[in-house]
Parts: structure tokens; C-alpha cells; sequence
């Protein structure tokens, strides 16, 4: 039985190894990762993704189920997603009309003899649609469903209570983005007024683990309510109690239970959301970054103020994020790469949560390396 672990405010994370100059492969490769929201892979279209370095092309079958492949021809290297998607779930190369099968499988070698050399094949990926995402398993051990992140709380609640989809492209290293979420005292002062106030510096923070799961929790007692929360609240909550508790599940998936309630009523009582944050590397310098948000025990009333509740969640969000957060952690990592030896970062007591999801993080890498 897992057992959770719990570390108080005042104690002194574990020294972080020092940050190279250079970003490094940190990627754990037998595991889920977001390739897009399902809604961005149209029937009878491909869709190109970079993940983990490798370039990859998507597709839905004809029986609806999700093909994905490597985007590169074994021939001269052409970009399979510049050419044509055919009948009988063939994707034909642009450049020399070879056709290649939903497995991968090089079908058809319109030259010559027509031999299929064995070498044509290509590596196919296995997808997995749920939570109206596609998962794609990266790895050569054999995909386990059942680890894909718990994220059902974007199909169990009417869609007037669910943001619309949102992604961005960051220019940044995933484990900085994941450090940024982890740590919630940024919000302060990055996101004052939006997500945090002077109100909500001071906090008693507890980090929480769970077998391999990573909770940070930030309650503020009796404090001014950020504007989103005072936004999607009804009157008598423009003070309250607020909390918020974010959990990290390996690699890069976060989700962030933030709401408030009434001063010293309980949290049952109070109205809420569940942030939610999916992130999967592009490259080592570049991060696919979804998210969107599901209200929690709605207290507002009407499908008009709902609607737009709904819309302004999304708005603010998108810009606590675009406008804020990452230019930021795109100023971090140009810093990083500029540096000519490692960095050791000065650590304090709000770095238990990222150097608590490091240690869990750097074991997982050590596991995913070993053979099946």
C-alpha cells in the first residue's frame, strides 16, 4: 500500500543537483503523454506533432481509432504528413508515392521491382483517446492503460462547467514549467490580482506523497479573494478561506484543486475549480503545454452567467499563462543556456514541492532505463 509522506513548511528541502548549461534528454519514454486535445485530429486530415525529439504523423482510422507513426520516409526522409492520406488506412509519401500501412508497415513500392525492403517499415505508436485527449505511449515496454492520469473530471460534469480546450508552445525546457506549477507562491506576485494578492504571500505549505504522486497544498485563511475565484462567486465571498492543492503525476501532468469558501465555514460549502495542466516535451527546449478548468459545487445560478463565467475562466487563465508565466520561464531557460557552467540554484522553503517531485521524477528515470 502506498504511504504518503507529508513535509512541513519550515523543512529544509534536499540540495538540487546542479542545473547543467545545457538542458539534457530527461525524457521517460515508457509512459503516457498528451499528444492533443481529439478534438485537433479531424477525420480524413494528418496532423504532425514533435514529441520526445521524434517527429510523429496522426490519423484517424477508418473504424475511428487512432494510427500515429513515424512522420520521416525511410527513403529519402520526407515528411509523411506533406503527403496524402488514402483508402484502406494508407498514408502516402509526397515524395516517391511509397505507401505505408496504420502499423507502419511499408505497403507499396511503386518502383522497379516492387520489393519491400524490411528496413522501409517504420515505427508505429500505440494511441489511447480519453478525456477527450489522445494519449500516445512513447516507449518500447508494452503500454499499460491503466496509467494514464485520472483527468475524468473533463467527462463528468456538463460542458457549461468546462473551459474550452486551450494549448500554447513553449519555448522552455518541460521540468521548468512543471517547477512553475509546483510552486504556487509565484502567483503572489506574477499573477496579482488573477490568481494571488498580498493576502495570499503568506501561506502554510504542506507537501503531500503518494506513491509516486506529488501533492503541494497553499491554504490562506480569512484573506481577499483572488479575481478569478471572486469572478465565478456569488456575493458574500469577496473575503474568504482559499485553498489550493496541486498534485504532480509523472512525468509532467498537474492538476490544481483551487477554490474558496466562506471565513470558517467549511470547504464543502465554498465553490471552486480544478486547474488542469498537461504538458509533454517537444524537444529539450520546447513544451506542448495543454490545459483547461472544471467548476467544482457551482454556486452560480443561470446558463448566461454561467456561459460567460465559463468563457472568462478560460480568458484569464489563457492570460496568466501567455502573458505572464511563460515569458518568464522563456527568460529562464535562455539565461540557463547562456551560462558556461552548471547552476545551482538557492533553494527555500518553497521549493519543497519541486525538489520533492525531482527526487521522484530522477528514480522514474532511472527505472524507465533499465531493460523490460
Amino acid at each position: 500500500m502506498n504511504q504518503a509522506t507529508t513535509a512541513p513548511a519550515t523543512e529544509q528541502p534536499l540540495v538540487r543537483a546542479a542545473m547543467p548549461a545545457k538542458a539534457a534528454d530527461r525524457f521517460i519514454r515508457n509512459t503516457w503523454y498528451v499528444a492533443m486535445w481529439s478534438a485537433d485530429l479531424e477525420p480524413g486530415k494528418m496532423v504532425a506533432r514533435t514529441l520526445l525529439n521524434e517527429p510523429i504523423v496522426f490519423f484517424r482510422k477508418e473504424d475511428g481509432g487512432i494510427a500515429a507513426m513515424t512522420d520521416r520516409c525511410s527513403h529519402r526522409f520526407a515528411p509523411l504528413s506533406m503527403g496524402k492520406l488514402m483508402a484502406g488506412d494508407r498514408v502516402q509519401c509526397i515524395y516517391h508515392g511509397l505507401e505505408f500501412g496504420a502499423d507502419g508497415k511499408c505497403v507499396k513500392n511503386p518502383h522497379g521491382n516492387c520489393t519491400i525492403p524490411a528496413a522501409a517499415h517504420l515505427k508505429a505508436y500505440t494511441v489511447v483517446e480519453r478525456h477527450t485527449l489522445l494519449w500516445i505511449w512513447m516507449g518500447d515496454k508494452t503500454p499499460d492503460p491503466s496509467k494514464i492520469p485520472d483527468y475524468s473530471c473533463l467527462d463528468d460534469r456538463p460542458d457549461l462547467h468546462i473551459t474550452r480546450p486551450g494549448y500554447l508552445s513553449v519555448k522552455a525546457n518541460y521540468e521548468l514549467v512543471v517547477d512553475n506549477l509546483l510552486d504556487l507562491s509565484h502567483t503572489s506576485y506574477v499573477h496579482a490580482g488573477i490568481l494571488g494578492n498580498a493576502d495570499t504571500v503568506e501561506a502554510d505549505i504542506k507537501v503531500e506523497q503518494t506513491g509516486d504522486v506529488v501533492a503541494v497544498s497553499r491554504p490562506s485563511k480569512n484573506a481577499d479573494t483572488p479575481g478569478i475565484l471572486k469572478m465565478m462567486s456569488p456575493p458574500g465571498f469577496e473575503r474568504g478561506d482559499q485553498w489550493s492543492t496541486i498534485s504532480w503525476y509523472a512525468p509532467c501532468y498537474m492538476i490544481l484543486e483551487f477554490g474558496v469558501s466562506k471565513p470558517g465555514e467549511p470547504k464543502e460549502k465554498g465553490t471552486g475549480y480544478f486547474a488542469l495542466h498537461l504538458l509533454t516535451p517537444e524537444t529539450e527546449r520546447t513544451t506542448h503545454y495543454h490545459y483547461s478548468a472544471a467548476r467544482w459545487n457551482v454556486l452560480t445560478e443561470g446558463d448566461e452567467k454561467n456561459s460567460a463565467i465559463r468563457d472568462k475562466i478560460f480568458e484569464m487563465r489563457t492570460f496568466a499563462f501567455a502573458e505572464q508565466d511563460v515569458p518568464v520561464i522563456e527568460a529562464q531557460q535562455r539565461l540557463m543556456d547562456q551560462s558556461r557552467t552548471p547552476l545551482s540554484p538557492v533553494l527555500l522553503a518553497i521549493d519543497a514541492g519541486p525538489t520533492r517531485y525531482r527526487r521522484v521524477l530522477d528514480r522514474l528515470l532511472s527505472e524507465d532505463a533499465r531493460p523490460q
